[in-house]
């Protein structure tokens, strides 16, 4: 890959507000961005609520890699230009620690039955996926009865650990965090729930490294970002 005759004369230093559970990818792919183009990143991972607050907090920041619920929020959308671009995404499931028991979860009523019966159970409530969960936790009428055994994790890469560790029975997220050492993936949601969180790129309207900050966006819609999104549990656009 060969980015350098696409970006300026001089290299630019992005700051970069992506989505908790894009963590892994970008881990990877950043990196081989600035080996090709000389550009720099400084990657912000949070939750949606606290990306909405960053992006119309009047801090500078060049570009976003997050959730699209994101840009549902008309004062944050104000603060990119242009059309966000699909990144990737990825529907949710349920994952127990490696060697355990796995659940059913292929029906709705046998999700239900399995969140019921674990005794702890583990998400990262405070962005949009775990917002799902806690809406599917609605609307199988056991919102109720979940509260007691909800562990709350500070970060989506913490969801596994807990899992893995045994401080939670279930972790319920994005099938792509779930994934980790010491943990197995019990399962999908069942079709009648499942949703793909969808993450998209865009530039900051104020940035003033907008064409490198485009370069980045357009490398993660090429092959080689694909394979990595791919590799790690994610589908690419």
């Amino acid at each position: 890959m060969t980015l350098a005759s696409d970006a300026p004369a001089a290299a630019a230093e992005l700051t970069v507000l992506a989505g908790g559970s894009m963590t892994a990818s970008l881990k990877e792919l950043g990196p081989r961005f600035e080996r090709a183009s000389g550009h720099r990143l400084a990657i912000r991972y949070a939750g949606t609520p606290e990306l909405i607050k960053l992006a119309t907090s009047g801090t500078p920041f060049d570009l976003g890699v997050v959730p699209v619920d994101v840009m549902k929020d008309a004062a944050a959308r104000a603060t990119f230009a242009g059309t966000p671009v699909d990144i990737a995404r990825v529907g949710y499931g349920v994952a127990v620690r490696a060697g355990a028991a796995k659940p059913d979860v292929r029906t709705p009523a046998a999700l239900k039955a399995a969140l019921l019966a674990a005794k702890s159970v583990t998400l990262y409530p405070e962005s949009a996926a775990g917002g799902y969960v806690l809406k599917t936790f609605e609307r199988l009428d056991i919102a109720d009865a979940m509260k007691a055994k909800l562990k709350p994790q500070a970060a989506p890469g913490d969801i596994p650990k807990a899992v893995a560790s045994g401080e939670a029975e279930l972790g319920v997220f994005l099938t792509n965090v779930l994934a980790g050492p010491g943990v197995e993936l019990a399962g999908p949601f069942p079709a009648e729930l499942q949703n793909d969180l969808v993450f998209v790129g865009a530039v900051a309207a104020a940035s003033k490294n907008a064409a490198a900050a485009k370069a980045f966006i357009d490398y993660l819609g090429t092959p080689e970002a694909a394979a990595v999104l791919k590799a790690k549990g994610m589908t690419p656009g």
